[in-house]
């Protein structure tokens, strides 16, 4: 989704936010987004200045990429890979990114989701974004970019090994005694129930993320997995963490452990809403609250990339696997959107 890399660029990033129905489903939404990105400018535009001025996912989603594509080349040999990033809240846009990938002659792309839990929310609401674009995407001879997409992996075990190091080098600072009894609270973003409730697969896959993660820890640790960053006053999925956070104090757990599972690098969710906000609130509340630094610019992580693309690429290739997954092929039971079922077909086709 993105995120503004500097404080100038907010209102921007807002406005084409709650201008997403398949993230915010507003009323009269093409009116209300600009006045409701407008009235929130300020108040997140003073939280990106307490984080250093705007958010590092550019950055870090750039080196990750481009550490993947140096790994691509030793695993698949004698192919050449270059990695682009496609926002669809701020620059680079997916419009803007497909003009360049047309200047470069890009004939085969894999839309590589940094959502490892698929939701239509995110993963979902980039790739109907993508698909918006379909027919900016003839090349000057007439041909179309063959496209396939990487749509969910969760429970990877490079992922799920790169979130198991950060945590433990976390728990390694607490008394070797004290270890095993450190609550571990794995924090999502949550979802409105609406979207939840219309069978979308993202907290089950989440759930089976935290699942294989305590898996590779061996149980080690209590732990529950807590939801944050709502918006507005409808239902959203719980528990928030904040509220999590309260509960665990009035039980008299004081040592906890906050683990970003949906986020794959840092940005205004990790350093400020779980660093700075749930930071005071635990210092209040008298826990001894730590996080679990994110995977950044791990190479664990990075080589974790690296081999999931690879087989991406192995499989489509041999015709074991088609363009999409099996998952990404079915429907939320209570789907209303026909544009749903036409952007997932063009994907299985390759784009075409």
């Amino acid at each position: 989704m993105g995120g503004p890399s500097t404080t100038s660029e907010v209102q921007f990033f807002l406005t084409n936010l709650f201008s997403d129905p398949d993230l915010i489903p507003l009323p009269a939404q093409k009116w209300l987004a600009p006045i409701i990105a407008k009235r929130r400018t300020p108040k997140i535009e003073q939280q990106y200045d307490e984080i250093g001025g705007g958010s590092p996912i550019l950055r870090w989603t750039r080196e990750q990429g481009e550490g993947m594509t140096r790994m691509l080349e030793e695993l698949v040999p004698g192919e050449r890979f270059k990695s682009y990033v496609m926002f669809r809240y701020a620059r680079p846009l997916t419009g803007e990114t497909i003009e360049e990938m047309k200047r470069d002659g890009v004939k085969r792309a894999i839309a590589f989701t940094q959502y490892p839990q698929y939701s239509c929310s995110t993963t979902g609401s980039s790739l109907m974004e993508l698909w918006r674009h379909r027919d900016e995407m003839k090349l000057p001879n007439g041909d179309g970019i063959e496209w396939s997409v990487i749509d969910r992996w969760g429970t990877h075990p490079g992922l799920v090994e790169a979130f198991a190091q950060n945590i433990e080098r976390t728990l390694a600072e607490y008394p070797p005694e004290e270890r095993s009894k450190v609550v571990l609270l794995f924090s999502a973003h949550s979802l409105p129930m609406t979207v939840v409730e219309r069978g979308d697969p993202y907290v089950s896959e989440v759930a089976a993320t935290v699942s294989a993660v305590m898996h590779r820890l061996g149980n080690k640790n209590p732990y529950r997995l807590v939801w944050q960053s709502k918006v507005g006053p409808r239902a959203w999925m719980g528990p928030q963490t904040s509220e999590a956070l309260k509960g665990l104090a009035k039980l008299g757990e004081k040592k906890v452990v906050l683990v970003p599972i949906a986020f794959t690098s840092d940005h205004i969710e990790t350093l400020y809403e779980l660093d700075l906000e749930y930071g005071q609130e635990a210092k209040e509340l008298g826990i001894d609250l730590r996080r679990a630094e994110s995977l950044n610019g791990s190479p664990v992580f990075i080589r974790a990339l690296a081999d999931i693309a690879a087989e991406h690429i192995k499989g489509v290739r041999s015709g074991e696997q088609g363009h999409t997954s099996v998952q990404m092929g079915l429907r939320c039971p209570g789907c209303k959107f026909e544009r749903c079922g036409h952007q997932k077909s063009w994907f299985a086709r390759g784009g075409r």
